[in-house]
């Protein structure tokens, strides 16, 4: 199989493969499982073969020209490829989970329809250069995340559904005007040749940007569009997971890593502008997180805080202030969706989220306490776990650029991540067992146990996400020379 053949195949093995699974379950429910689990592996594994190909410096670049720039354009380079193999190895896992967790449910068919086609989106998002093309796929996360978070139908879930659905879309469409307006000034929607006229004709107006920025804020909830992410909790646990870790929240820092630092230098206010907003979301978010009660909104809080960390290193622009953030990229998603998936098994065998009422299941459940304290210490940047080596860098390089004062915002908040996650692991796994729970099913508590090894595994032999990260970082850089 070619390269150009890898790439499309990577986009619509999930994306056409979704719309076979009510049928596959019409055979047999264990085929269509194991059919959404192949389509979602089946993506990461042809990303891994992208893999040789992009860290040799060389790119792929398809295109099929339409009318009024409307093109199929996709664009395999070194951030794309790492991209798409953190979402698709962490979605992977996640279906994995699924069978155990979802297994009780109904409207099953639905579910593994709307996750794999979710996934489908995001590797067809990381792939596109053509605005529009991004677009679209952008929407269809909207669309898919919409039902997934409604998907027990009780009308406060629904609510909250509409609400996501609502924040995320008035977002894109802030975002489409900015993609029109850049169409006016370049005549072009694909990213490369935007990216030469620019060159030419100087760059886009601060209000395209700020458009732009609109979409992504809404989309990484990020203040003051972060609420609709604590609600989307009510969702499954697999569910929430797919929204923080691996697929929806990335997709903003994606897009601002790929529009603002391959293709379009925007103006030096932005600099600082970008770290500010995100450093003060991350501080009410971690705020919010010390106060809440509620074990999945807990974690959704900490998610909108650390989301605030890759902004900070992908705004703060130098090379180690840019791995740091790649690297970000990856160890949060693996350790976020561990704590969620971690949550979910509490969850649903205590029948309870809300912290101040567990305690000591530890005792009963000692596989998950075990993976939730780890990846915890990820997420928290205790060496040698993997979420350590990325904050390292981010401050490192921000220190390098003379941020001080904005470095001690994200100190501040990183102080703030440890007491939150060490008050939720005192208060449910620690002390007085309060209520009788036991593991779930081998294969959940299996996929935490992997989550929490990779966090590990992922600091230990960081040597590898490191060089893989930095090459990217260098060619993202070069992009713009």
């Amino acid at each position: 199989m070619g390269y150009n053949s890898l790439v499309i195949a990577a986009v619509f093995i999930p994306v056409i493969g979704a719309f076979c699974l009510p049928l596959a379950s019409r055979i047999s429910v264990r085929l269509r499982n194991i059919l959404s689990f192949t389509f979602v592996l089946a993506s990461f594994i042809l990303s891994l073969r992208l893999i040789p190909l992009v860290l040799s410096g060389q790119t792929i670049l398809i295109t099929k020209q339409f009318a009024l720039g409307l093109n199929f354009t996709l664009l395999a380079d070194c951030l794309a490829v790492f991209m798409a193999c953190i979402s698709s190895l962490i979605s992977a896992l996640i279906v994995l989970y699924s069978f155990g967790y979802i297994s009780h449910y109904e409207k099953q068919n639905e579910y593994y329809c709307m996750v794999t086609l979710f996934l489908g989106a995001m590797i067809g998002l990381i792939f596109s250069a053509n605005l529009i093309l991004l677009y679209i796929f952008w929407e269809i996360t909207a669309i898919t995340s919409w039902r997934l978070i409604g998907f027990f139908r009780d009308r406060p879930y629904v609510l909250k559904a509409d609400k996501a659905f609502l924040v995320t879309v008035f977002g894109s469409l802030m975002m489409l005007l900015a993609f029109i307006s850049i169409y006016q000034q370049t005549g072009s929607f694909d990213l490369p040749v935007i990216k030469e006229v620019l060159k030419a004709r100087g760059n886009i107006s601060n209000l395209a940007v700020a458009l732009i920025l609109v979409g992504i804020f809404s989309k990484s909830a990020t203040l003051p569009f972060h609420t609709w992410l604590p609600d989307a909790g009510v969702a499954p646990s697999p569910v929430t997971a797919l929204l923080h870790a691996a697929v929806l929240v990335k997709i903003g820092v994606y897009v601002f890593a790929r529009i603002f630092i391959v293709n379009i230098t925007p103006d030096a206010l932005w600099h600082t502008v970008v770290p500010l907003i995100a450093g003060i979301s991350a501080i009410v978010a971690a705020g919010a997180a010390l106060l809440e009660t509620d074990l999945k909104r807990i974690i959704a809080y900490s998610t909108v805080s650390q989301i605030g960390f890759i902004f900070f290193g992908l705004a703060i622009g130098n090379g180690i202030a840019l791995l740091g953030a790649l690297l970000f990229i990856l160890m949060h998603g693996l350790a976020k969706a561990g704590l969620f998936l971690c949550a979910g098994i509490v969850e649903q065998n205590a029948k309870v989220k809300d912290i101040t009422r567990l305690g000591g299941l530890i005792s009963t459940m000692p596989v998950t306490a075990l993976a939730f304290l780890a990846c915890s210490f990820s997420i928290m940047g205790v060496p040698p776990f993997g979420g350590f080596f990325s904050k390292y860098l981010v401050f490192n390089g921000a220190l390098a650029e003379g941020r001080l004062w904005i470095v001690l915002i994200y100190l501040v908040c990183a102080f703030m991540t440890i007491i939150y996650l060490f008050r939720v692991f005192n208060l449910v796994f620690l002390g007085k067992q309060n209520i009788q729970a036991k593991e779930s099913s081998p294969v959940m508590v299996a996929t935490v146990a992997a989550l929490a090894v990779l966090s590990l595994a992922a600091g230990i032999f960081i040597y590898y996400p490191y060089k893989f990260a930095e090459i990217t970082s260098w060619q993202m850089l070069g992009a713009l020379k």
